[in-house]
């Protein structure tokens, strides 16, 4: 009989990147719920917890230091497009594809509003049953 591995809790990394940080931030109320896969100083990268269908692993969202800019990777915004519906032009500026998002810099105003992307993502991704 084996015995299921700890879940584990991510804990702050140690890094000068403020908006890493922040983005990183906006995803850990959710971590009970995801695999951590990578939390280092500039990358952090999670999916979700439990498997799809085929048995492979479902993305949720990344993080990543890429010289200047810091890139935010959101999966359910791509399964989910209603959720960009209304998002500001500023946001809007940010993005990259469907479902990333890239900031040198990060505003209260941009962190609301992703902090908000964010819950109702996975607010879906819970409704949709890879939460």
């Amino acid at each position: 009989m084996s015995k299921s591995p700890a879940k584990r809790v991510a804990t702050a990394p140690q890094t000068d990147q403020p908006v890493f940080r922040t983005l990183r931030d906006l995803v850990l109320p959710y971590q009970t719920a995801l695999k951590v896969v990578h939390d280092e100083p500039t990358h952090f990268y999670a999916n979700c917890a439990a498997p799809d269908a085929k048995g492979k692993p479902v993305f949720f969202a990344a993080v990543k230091v890429s010289g200047k800019k810091t890139l935010f990777h959101f999966m359910p915004v791509y399964d989910f497009p209603d959720l960009l519906k209304g998002i500001s032009p500023d946001l809007k500026k940010q993005m990259q594809g469907k479902s990333c998002f890239n900031f040198t810099t990060l505003s209260p105003a941009l962190v609301s509003e992703l902090q908000t992307v964010v819950q109702q993502g996975a607010a879906a991704y819970k409704t949709a049953g890879k939460l």
